[in-house]
């Protein structure tokens, strides 16, 4: 049994309580691997808490977009069934990794904002708590720089996600994001898109990215990086993956593990507050390994 997470890649070096966090987070997702839990399960798990810290570009901490609003995006796939769900857009509640489940087992895969929002009031998912006026303050300031602003998260992206396999040898991949600082509200990402942002296979392996998301839509980095491990170890799968986003002016990080239990933690950025544990040890770093 594995769990993976990462909290985003970027060129900011990431804080203490931010790798706190994820480390806090495995150790909870691994919890329900060790009590026989699902692969799915603990990804959901483990992606939760983070949406929940508000240290992270995801739930309670996610960007907000011109209007003031947060619309939340998140994907999940499971590699037995290669079932899958999306929520792009989530207004209202705070966790569409849980909402981008009970579309998976729906009979729609992805839902936009309307649609995701009356599944999550009908499951009575937790709300976004209201917008406090130092919220609002920092909106202003942000749009007053938004140039500087758009800057900056062109080299960092916070998105949060998790790949895991349980004991029956199951894969599971999950991905959260608040999208992009300031973003026009409508703006899309790769992370509600199964193949970009997601791929789950038992056959291959999984793979959640973090990145550029309109680059990682170009090349499907999630499926192309679980297909390369088709046929190689994740390591030099991931290599490949991420040396193809580079090749058209991209940049990524991406988590990426087999049924065997070989995994990848790579990134083009400098930074991937990133880590994993099997039960023996919990490690959590700011970076692994750097592709260039």
């Amino acid at each position: 049994m594995l769990l993976i997470a990462h909290g985003g890649a970027g060129g900011r070096k990431p804080t203490k309580t931010a790798l706190k966090k994820i480390k806090e987070a495995l150790k909870a997702g691994y919890s329900i691997l060790e009590g026989k839990g699902s692969a799915l399960a603990s990804i959901i798990e483990t992606i939760a808490i983070l949406e929940d810290s508000g240290l992270f570009n995801a739930g309670t901490g996610a960007n907000l977009q011109l209007d003031g609003v947060r619309r939340l995006d998140a994907a999940v796939m499971e590699g037995a069934r290669l079932e899958a769900g999306s929520v792009i857009g989530l207004e209202g509640y705070k966790n569409p990794i849980r909402a981008a489940e009970i579309v998976m087992e729906s009979p729609h895969k992805i839902l936009t904002n309307i649609g995701a929002k009356v599944l999550s009031f009908a499951y009575d998912l937790e709300p976004m708590p209201e917008l406090d006026e130092k919220t609002l303050a920092r909106l202003k300031r942000l749009k007053a720089g938004e140039h500087e602003l758009v800057e900056i998260f062109k080299k960092h992206f916070s998105t949060v996600g998790a790949v895991a396999i349980d004991r029956d040898g199951d894969l599971a991949a999950g991905s959260s994001t608040g999208g992009v600082a300031l973003m026009l509200p409508g703006r899309v990402g790769d992370t509600p898109i199964i193949g970009a942002g997601v791929y789950a296979d038992n056959a291959t392996g999984a793979v959640a990215c973090t990145g550029k998301g309109e680059d990682i839509i170009r090349v499907c980095l999630a499926k192309e990086a679980s297909m390369r491990m088709c046929g190689s170890a994740p390591i030099p799968a991931a290599r490949g993956a991420l040396k193809k986003i580079l090749s058209i002016g991209g940049e990524a990080g991406l988590i990426a593990i087999k049924r065997t239990g070989a995994f990848a933690i790579m990134h083009t950025t400098a930074y991937m507050a990133s880590g994993y544990t099997n039960g023996k040890e919990v490690v959590v770093k700011e970076g692994f390994t750097m592709v260039k």
